[in-house]
């Protein structure tokens, strides 16, 4: 439950985008909500880079900055509109050249570049199908997910190819070009200049007509269990992105957006490059890694007013400054530009919304959602009040339901139906209504999986979830990652919440203990903020204050100290890699793990 409420009482800066949610929920739809967005000139179609890009450089919005690109030496590149349009039909007019066409899949394994904007965009203006690839993933994640695609083209570093193609170039028959971004391409056989090939051609390009339903992004899951199941989308889903950013994201005309994830993940792409560009804001790229003062500088410099990051960035933030002050670091700079901040790829723990209130005056805004989404479904809105730990509420134009759960934790499917449970409080799993624009369109070659994700007229999420009375929805954890101790089914993120609350926890990482009596125990990994010691007196403060917050049923029973709790790139505690490493068990595949080799 909440630790209080945060309510909007003081009128925002600037007036939001939706003010009266249960109104803006009655008179939605997605077809007026189409009307945001122009279509091919003709009525030729839909296609996401037009309203990304060529509708603004043939306004008044041309000469704006699209992309604010900070390099590693904290240099400042800026692109507008008009030139990132140029750059666009530049790339479509490569692949049309060595001629790739519809639905070819066109594979990035590049950084946070300016490059990567003229790629991913250039790739579905030639109405070519864009497949980013996390460039911290080994060879073979990246070869596997290569081959699932169906990859032509690859567009990478030297550095890059080097290192995590070229040894499993044999192994990728259909793969025709590569095209190194950069130095480099002249000592690599069997490889294509990009910088040379974009010199020789055209800045000028006609999208072709464009279904709606013609496909546009393949995103790949974390394939944490299972082959990697590669999500389809469609250049439909830009109606989605569009209103979402509007409505979850509250952009404006004329603001200054910086999404930190990365854009190999769906995050980094539907609100690093596509959704804010369709609003025609200013979109801060950093190439650089995280580091606490640069963060900071950079929403300072870069006068940055709508901040959309990660949990984990929020924790590492904390750790750097409690929110019981000093307040040293952020004071440092202004950070006065900065009114709205939000926060995806994990569940947001209560305290961190909490501390974006008292020590950068503003709360963060969790939202959810998910790969197959494609785009921010369940949110906490900037005129709406805050219930710390929630998800929030589904956007206009979503349809959520809390289904009953089986005794495998999913939701019960008997004869193809299931049931909604309509009582507040109890846990089940979180289904959508299919319709929205975004949502995914199956997995590629995975009929079956495809065919288990949906079930009685829903999808399925695979997220356990509570809704309130009021229509707020509270995260429990993944089915799979659920913990059944005693006969109780314990979500790990209750418990990690419940931990971090305790002043001397940065953070928490939570998996169930095989145990002869209880089937499994909970068991807590915990980061202790400076100035506590891992003593065996503050186990035991610790395992007390969890049993007063959550009961002696769901609380931990053990408690291990660890200053270095794994993480993806993306964000998440590792709670597969915790409990490999506790039990023994191969770790499984880490190319993803913070701070392996390749991660810069």
């Amino acid at each position: 439950m909440p630790l209080e409420t945060i309510r909007k009482d003081t009128p925002p800066r600037v007036p939001p985008n939706l003010d009266d949610y249960d109104k803006e929920c009655a008179t939605f739809s997605w077809s007026a909500a189409r009307g945001g967005l122009q279509g091919l000139p003709g009525g030729r179609g839909l296609n996401i880079a037009h309203e990304a890009v060529d509708r603004h450089a043939a306004s008044s919005r041309a000469t704006g900055v699209a992309l604010s690109c900070v390099g590693r030496d904290d240099s400042v590149t800026t692109v507008t509109y008009a030139e990132l349009a140029r750059s666009t039909a530049r790339f479509a007019n490569v692949l049309r050249t060595l001629g790739v066409g519809r639905g070819d899949r066109v594979v990035t394994l590049l950084g946070r570049c300016p490059q990567l904007y003229t790629v991913v965009l250039g790739t579905l203006k030639n109405t070519s199908v864009l497949c980013p690839l996390f460039s911290a993933f080994g060879p073979d994640p990246v070869a596997q997910r290569m081959r699932l695609s169906d990859a032509r083209v690859l567009v990478t570093t030297a550095e890059l190819y080097r290192r995590k193609v070229a040894g499993r170039r044999d192994g990728l028959p259909g793969l025709r070009h590569v095209l190194i971004v950069g130095a480099g391409a002249d000592d690599l056989p069997d490889t294509l200049p990009y910088d040379a090939l974009m010199a020789e051609s055209d800045e000028e390009f006609t999208i072709p007509p464009t279904s709606p339903d013609d496909m546009a992004l393949l995103h790949f899951t974390s394939g944490t269990t299972g082959t990697p199941k590669g999500a389809v989308h469609v250049h439909e889903a830009a109606v989605a992105h569009y209103a979402t950013a509007r409505y979850a994201l509250d952009l404006h005309e004329g603001d200054v957006f910086w999404c930190t994830a990365d854009p190999g993940w769906v995050t980094g792409m539907s609100y690093g490059v596509v959704a804010p560009l369709m609003h025609g804001v200013t979109v801060v790229v950093d190439e650089g890694d995280y580091d606490a003062r640069r963060w900071y500088r950079i929403l300072a410099d870069r006068r940055v007013g709508v901040w959309y990051t990660a949990p984990t960035a929020l924790r590492m933030l904390m750790r750097t400054t409690p929110r019981t002050g000093p307040y040293d670091l952020p004071a440092s700079y202004d950070l006065s530009a900065l009114r709205f901040v939000a926060s995806v790829g994990e569940p947001l723990n209560p305290e961190a919304v909490l501390w974006g209130r008292d020590v950068l005056g503003l709360p963060v805004h969790d939202n959810w959602w998910q790969t197959e989404t494609g785009a921010i479904m369940i949110a906490n809105f900037a005129a709406c009040e805050i219930r710390p730990g929630s998800m929030g509420r589904p956007l206009p134009g979503v349809e959520a339901a809390v289904l009953r759960r089986g005794e495998d934790g999913r939701a019960e499917v008997s004869g193809g139906r299931v049931t909604v449970v309509t009582e507040p409080g109890v846990e089940g799993e979180l289904a959508l209504r299919p319709g929205w624009p975004s949502m995914f369109r199956g997995y590629l070659h995975d009929e079956r999986r495809t065919a288990a994700a949906f079930a009685g007229g829903w999808y399925l999420t695979g997220d356990l979830v509570r809704r309130d009375a009021d229509g707020w929805y509270w995260f429990v954890g993944r089915a799979d990652d659920v913990i059944k101790s005693a006969g109780h089914l314990i979500g790990p993120f209750e418990v990690e919440s419940a931990l971090m609350e305790h002043p001397a926890v940065a953070e928490a990482g939570v998996i169930g203990r095989p145990d002869p009596v209880a089937g499994n125990i909970v068991k807590a990994f915990v980061t202790l903020r400076p100035g506590h010691e891992a003593t065996p007196e503050t186990r035991q403060e610790l395992l007390a204050f969890a049993r007063r917050r959550l009961g002696p049923a769901v609380a931990p029973r053990e408690i291990a100290f660890d200053q270095h709790l794994p993480h993806t790139r993306s964000g998440k505690v590792m709670r597969r890699l915790l409990r490999a490493r506790e039990l023994g068990l191969p770790e499984g595949d880490i190319s993803t793990l913070e701070r392996t080799e390749g991660s810069a």
